[in-house]
């Protein structure tokens, strides 16, 4: 096992789906680039692949841009409008001569003919030019959608490799267009189930370099690593509280696999089930008085929840023979699981009205994580015999395809924001 190991890293390949219906059509022009440093990152092109991704919008190919105006005054609306272009993004980047870079972006309203998105960023360093792109997607998805968009996060993600006959298992961090991939932890043994903390300093995981299983909390500074379960039988399954105080895991120290509360500080234990069913995966509500997790106690997997101040449970799902690792989307509307029909899909309830509804169509999917906009999810699947991972919007837009070249990726935690949205 090893430790943010030197090593080169590719990064995921993502393809995304040819074309979604009822997509937006929008254009990026090419930003105008002046100054007397050369620009290491086409801006704009960052943004027209972020939107493109979203499965939201249909951006314009460059080819058919019917002009690059670099200015509102060299707008010539009617050529936009004849292409069915209801906005125009432009903007500028500037390299100055103490190395830094001002940049600017513009969203223009076609029909209304008027900028109704104008930002600036002043003093970038080179290396946070596509986190600045990513803000900028951010912001213009927020401004066409009204939901804050969820490009300048990141994911973590297990990659597994087959190499002189040994499996080797990976934890990564990647941007969330999967650039800059950063290992966190390499090693021989299974690692599973990557949680974020809620400000992203920190993942909690399940290792097995005991030779069993161990719940470990990584800072991703590489300040600290540290096993916080090591009970004989289970470690498993860690899910931080909203507010980073506390992980709910899995733990079968006293016999079965029960739902326990970790205070963070203390390291005190508060069981939270006790049944003699196996119970595990929980997830927290996003006021964190409620603990939603997996049980058998009616023969076949279903979804439960735990009011935390009454000790209240109830059944969650009731569509189907099989509802597994429900992860619930930040804005608290919607419950993802893993359903079995025909194979294991990622379905969705809408915890307000209880619909319930199939996302996915795949043999094997699993693994659901909500990007913190709770617009989309990131989960793992098997394709052509590989683990591969997909997105997929709460309204059933698939919009892309990560994958590695070299083998297989799974476990998937789409991480919060890098810095909170407008």
């Amino acid at each position: 096992m090893s430790l943010f190991a030197p090593s080169v890293y590719a990064s995921l390949v993502i393809e995304i789906s040819d074309g979604v219906e009822n997509a937006l059509p929008i254009a990026v022009v090419p930003f105008q680039q002046t100054g007397v440093v050369s620009i290491p990152e086409d801006i704009s092109a960052i943004i027209q692949y972020n939107l493109r991704r979203s499965g939201r919008f249909a951006p314009l190919n460059e080819n058919q841009l019917p002009s690059r105006p670099s200015s509102l005054e060299h707008l010539v609306y009617e050529n936009w409008r004849t292409l069915d272009i209801d906005h125009i993004i432009m903007g500028s980047v500037t390299g100055r001569p103490d190395g830094l870079f001002d940049l600017d972006v513009r969203v223009i309203d076609v029909l209304r003919q008027q900028q109704v998105l104008g930002k600036r960023w002043r003093s970038i360093p080179r290396a946070q030019l596509r986190q600045v792109a990513h803000q900028m997607s951010d912001d213009i998805f927020l401004e066409l959608t009204g939901v804050p968009g969820a490009f300048n996060t990141r994911l973590a993600y297990v990659t597994v490799r087959d190499k002189d006959n040994q499996r080797h298992y990976t934890l990564e961090v990647s941007d969330s267009d999967g650039h800059n991939p950063r290992p966190i932890l390499r090693s021989r043994m299974p690692i599973m189930s990557p949680a974020w903390s809620p400000d992203g300093s920190k993942l909690a995981y399940v290792t097995f370099e005991t030779g069993r299983s161990n719940v470990v909390v990584q800072h991703l500074d590489g300040s600290k690593r540290e096993i916080v379960a090591d009970f004989s039988g289970i470690n498993s399954a860690p899910a931080w509280s909203p507010d980073g105080r506390s992980l709910a895991l899995t733990l079968s120290k006293d016999g079965n696999a029960d739902i326990y509360i970790m205070n963070m500080q203390t390291r005190a234990l508060r069981k939270v089930t006790r049944h003699w069913a196996i119970e595990t995966e929980p997830t927290w509500s996003p006021d964190g008085q409620t603990l939603y997790y997996n049980s058998d106690r009616r023969g076949q997997p279903q979804i439960f929840k735990m009011d935390l101040n009454t000790n209240q449970e109830d059944r969650v799902s009731f569509e189907g023979r099989y509802n597994a690792n429900p992860v619930m989307s930040p804005n608290g509307r919607y419950l993802a699981m893993v359903h079995a029909n025909n194979g294991f899909n990622i379905a969705l309830q809408d915890v307000y009205n209880g619909d319930f509804f199939v996302l996915t169509n795949t043999f094997l999917s699993e693994s659901p994580s909500f990007s913190p906009n709770s617009d989309m999810l990131v989960y793992a699947m098997n394709r052509d015999g590989k683990g591969q991972l997909a997105v997929v919007s709460v309204r059933g837009r698939s919009s892309q395809i990560l994958r590695i070249a070299d083998g297989q990726v799974r476990e998937p935690a789409w991480g919060p924001y890098l810095t909170p949205p407008n």
